[in-house]
């Protein structure tokens, strides 16, 4: 038989062992494409969660008659501690102080005295009601430096670069999309300007939300120094809340590779 013979004989062969070989090379590449994507999905799955900026609970607070009985009950002194808390906040007279979420207005009086005549007090509130009733309370009170504010619930409309300090108090977990609002924040504040964060512990306590609406200290560490905030003190004086005081000037995360 001629070579030519044998050739046409020989090349059916040759492309049944290359389909063959095709098929083989094909099926190893989906086996492997398969374990890679099973492995990543694993890794997904074993990886931890990003905690939430979102808010854990939101509350209609249009009825100010009811929330008064609330927020300025008496009893709320003997676990808010409203002086000793402002006292550490250590405030100079002439400053400008932020209650971001001043509700009522349960501390207003004390930080309009803090921060004395030539200071003033920004109550800042997202609920046109309590800002209706935070007027009215200064007024009552005589509190002429006390300043109601209506804010929204993404931007707090402070002035830029006109606040020495911040002060949420039992309202972090109510902030939602935390990550785009305290950068806003921070325009506010002046050189130096400090945030102080009170809010509520982890677990079941005697008074306070339940504890799915509450936010882990760690976490709002976490989160103010994702923004830029550095923790400077943490006074130990309110037995069922932590309480965090930032300043700015912290490195953000990938500030290094910038």
């Amino acid at each position: 038989m001629s070579n030519g013979c044998r050739g046409a004989l020989l090349a059916p062969v040759a492309r049944r062992r290359f389909s063959r070989s095709s098929i083989a090379m094909r099926a190893r590449h989906v086996l492997f494409a398969t374990a890679f994507a099973l492995g990543a999905a694993r890794v997904q799955a074993e990886a931890p969660p990003t905690p939430s900026d979102r808010a854990t609970s939101t509350h209609d607070f249009a009825d100010v008659d009811r929330w008064r009985k609330v927020f300025d009950d008496p009893k709320r002194d003997v676990w808010q501690k409203p002086d000793a808390l402002v006292a550490a906040l250590h405030l100079t007279p002439g400053a400008t102080v932020a209650d971001l979420g001043a509700g009522t207005g349960y501390l207003s009086a004390r930080l309009s005295a803090a921060v004395g005549a030539d200071g003033s007090v920004l109550a800042v509130e997202t609920e046109p009601t309590l800002v209706a009733h935070l007027r009215q309370r200064a007024e009552q009170e005589r509190t002429a430096n006390v300043v109601p504010v209506l804010t929204s619930a993404d931007n707090p409309r402070l002035p830029r670069a006109g606040v020495d300090l911040i002060l949420i108090v039992d309202t972090y977990h109510h902030l939602d999309n935390r990550r785009a609002y305290l950068p806003r924040l921070t325009r506010a504040l002046r050189p130096g300007g400090r945030i102080a964060i009170v809010d509520w512990k982890a677990g079941k306590l005697p008074e306070g939300p339940p504890p799915d609406h509450k936010l882990p200290r760690q976490q709002v560490i976490d989160e103010m120094q994702g923004a830029g905030f550095a923790l400077a003190a943490e006074p130990d004086i309110l037995p069922l809340h932590y309480f965090l005081i930032f300043t700015t000037g912290a490195p953000r995360p990938g500030d290094a590779q910038r």
